[in-house]
């Protein structure tokens, strides 16, 4: 359980940094709700997961593959003296129970946590109930206006406002309740429920409470920039309106209320300048991060192994698998095959791990009758009783740590904590000569961890060369493990290099190798984008690569005369699926030379050349991206249009249209009205009387 909440930590952390950095200041309000309410789902659901064992970073049951060196057999077997076994039982199980004694102490401390604040959320549950239904009300519709006689700050909560009349004036009374209605139409209150919820679970996580403002932030600028789409409300008196508002006493946590303390931000927010669509393909990238922290955290799916001692081993047997926690004794089973046999170590029903040894390793075996042989090697020796039975044994193992080879990886600065790590260093066969040619490399502070995997993955000493050889700056023996398992070479990073990175990390070159990136996609990248401003990270190559961005893609677009798309138009192009023949359509309805924020703008927003021409049927021909971007938003529709001019208005121009839907003035309310008696020749009069009378 433990390592779930540690998990769900660490990913609504990292969605929270990804948040601030990427998409706070946009203003794609609603957009941003979206992303910050599924995180906080995704951040609950995604640990509980499997992935495939060939995405996932953590250890399958069965961990590690090495490559073991072929020898001679050696026919001429020896006898081994019986090894003493020396085992602290004692200490070791001091060991386990302060270690139990902790965990046991952390859960209880966590569930104690979650005890405490889910009491305080049930607490302000029932106040804000029993306020709700407790004091005179007021019935507005759907909506329940509570007055209440503190001087407490309007809020809402589900579809309940709560407000002191006395306080305001008549027009910033109205205001206010707008404001909150405008919450409890979009239904904030669940937001903040999720927020609360998620904070009852994570209260030890310091994220989660910053989650929890930027959360309320945001539906407070959302709401805000509903309240400017109201044509009775003027920014600058609306602005006003907040600082007045401005309380030191503030509501309950559940509750969406109108002054937040945040009060700057949302002055700010309301006169910054709106995000252009085509910085939307930042939130693509949310995908690529959910699919790293699954493939870093979640549970690989790894089939079990199975041993048939009647069968030969179907595995190539030059490999080991070896599983984390082996146990020092336990049984074994094993399959002969050629100069090579396969040994499966289990301990218990849920504890096996296998590893392929030479023959020649084997002292002292005998086939065909019970008896006694070991394994030796620099970590200890593997002391083996039971029986083989053709190519086909069992019984039972012990294995002995060489306190010798511990003082000897002592002495080198290598700390074995424990018999169980001396018996991983005995599988995979690590030596002390392997940490002296580290060290004699320049790798000074090596770590048990760092070893396994480095000799796992057979970093011999040609290869530790060459990478030191090739001069990256700030290179560790860290790097060194992703630079083998992803077969980064000296000569891969020469071709970087030539590519124009002379400067380039081993970070980047990672990022850059893990997305297939070479020498002439970099010179492709080069030739065909305006990569003057390009940084030596080489971040939009990497976004280039991972969005399918090639050559072939620019030069498309390039033939059609777009020769100075800069590298966000074309990764904006891609992410849209905006296409050269999607522009096309557009070029045989009339508009050429669409710039690339005319196209985002008609992706964004579904405008077809289809749509266009249902306008030119009815006598709107040429018109302007603009006004085409103003008929989609406002939904207008050429039936509408048909509606307006079967009331006698013949010569509507655009504007008029566009002001009649933004104010409401419908077809509809045009007929209500000139059954009372108000027949006006322009559209214009019942936009001026929609305004005045301000019903539907």
């Amino acid at each position: 359980m433990i390592p779930y909440i540690l998990y769900t930590a660490i990913i609504l952390s990292a969605c929270l940094m990804f948040y601030k950095l990427l998409l706070q200041k946009e203003t794609f309000f609603h957009l941003n709700r979206f992303v910050l309410l599924s995180c906080m789902t995704l951040t609950f659901i995604l640990p509980l997961l499997p992935v495939p064992q060939q995405l996932s970073f953590r250890n399958a049951p069965v961990v590690m593959q090495i490559a073991l060196a072929k020898v001679p057999v050696d026919k001429n077997t020896t006898e081994l003296k019986e090894q003493p076994v020396q085992k602290s039982i004692v200490e070791q199980t001091k060991q386990v129970i302060n270690a139990d004694l902790f965990v046991k102490w952390t859960v209880y401390l966590y569930w104690f946590g979650v005890l405490i604040f889910g009491l305080n959320f049930l607490m302000q549950l029932i106040i804000l109930l029993y306020r709700a239904y407790s004091k005179e009300v007021i019935q507005d519709g759907k909506f329940r206006i509570v007055e209440i006689k503190e001087d407490k700050a309007p809020c809402s909560f589900a579809n309940n406002i709560f407000i002191n009349p006395e306080k305001y004036e008549w027009e910033m009374y109205n205001q206010i309740l707008l404001h909150e209605k405008i919450h409890i139409e979009q239904k904030h209150t669940i937001d903040l429920l999720l927020a609360e919820i998620v904070l009852i679970f994570q209260w030890f996580n310091p994220f989660a409470w910053q989650w929890r403002k930027v959360l309320e932030s945001n539906l407070e600028f959302l709401t805000d920039n509903q309240m400017l789409l109201q044509d009775t409300v003027e920014k600058e008196s609306y602005q006003f309106s907040l600082l007045k508002v401005a309380a030191p006493h503030f509501p309950l946590s559940l509750t969406t209320n109108y002054n937040q303390s945040l009060i700057k931000k949302r002055i700010i927010m309301m006169n910054s300048k709106k995000s252009n669509v085509n910085t939307t393909w930042k939130y693509f990238f949310l995908v690529p991060l959910m699919v790293l922290f699954a493939c870093l955290f979640n549970q690989p799916v790894a089939q079990g192994q199975t041993l048939n001692l009647n069968e030969e081993s179907k595995e190539p047997n030059e490999h080991s698998n070896i599983q984390n926690g082996m146990d020092t004794e336990g049984s074994w089973f094993a399959v002969i095959k050629g100069n090579t046999v396969n040994i499966q170590f289990k301990n218990d029903e849920n504890n096996n791990s296998s590893t392929t040894f030479q023959l020649s390793e084997l002292n002292g075996l005998t086939k065909d009758m019970k008896g006694e042989f070991t394994i030796t090697r620099e970590a200890g020796i593997m002391n083996f009783e039971g029986k083989f039975e053709g190519n086909n044994g069992m019984g039972m193992y012990k294995f002995v740590a060489s306190k010798n080879f511990s003082k000897a990886m002592a002495q080198e600065g290598v700390t074995i904590e424990n018999d169980r790590d001396l018996m991983v260093f005995f599988m995979v066969n690590v030596k002390t000569s392997y940490v002296k040619m580290l060290k004699k490399n320049g790798y000074k502070d090596i770590d048990k961890d760092q070893l396994i995997p480095l000799v796992s993955l057979d970093a011999n000493e040609e290869y530790v060369t060459s990478i030191k050889q090739a001069g990256i700056p700030d290179f560790n023996l860290e790097d060194l493990i992703p630079f083998k398992s992803m077969g980064i070479d000296k000569a891969y990073i020469d071709e970087i290099r030539q590519a124009g990175y002379k400067n380039i990390t081993a970070d980047n070159i990672i990022a850059l190798k893990s997305q297939g990136v070479n020498g002439k996609f970099i010179a492709d990248f080069h030739n065909s984008t305006n990569s003057k401003d390009d940084d030596e990270s080489g971040d939009n190559i990497i976004a280039f690569k991972s969005l399918n961005i090639d050559k072939k893609f620019i030069d498309s677009f390039k033939e059609l005369g777009y020769n100075d798309l800069s590298n966000d138009d074309l990764m904006a192009f891609k992410s849209l699926s905006i296409t050269p023949a999607y522009i096309n359509e557009f070029e045989k309805a009339g508009y050429k030379n669409l710039k690339p924020d005319d196209l985002f703008a008609f992706k964004s927003l579904n405008i077809t050349p289809k749509y266009i021409g249902e306008f030119e049927k009815i006598g709107y021909k040429n018109l302007k991206p603009d006004d085409l971007f103003a008929l989609k938003s406002q939904n207008i529709t050429p039936d509408l249009i048909n509606e307006y001019k079967n009331l006698g208005f013949n010569d509507l121009d655009v504007d008029n249209v566009i002001g009649a839907k933004s104010m409401g003035v419908s077809p509809a309310f045009i007929k209500t009205m000139k059954e009372k008696g108000h027949n006006f020749k322009t559209l214009e009069k019942y936009i001026e009387l929609k305004a005045v009378v301000g019903v539907n």
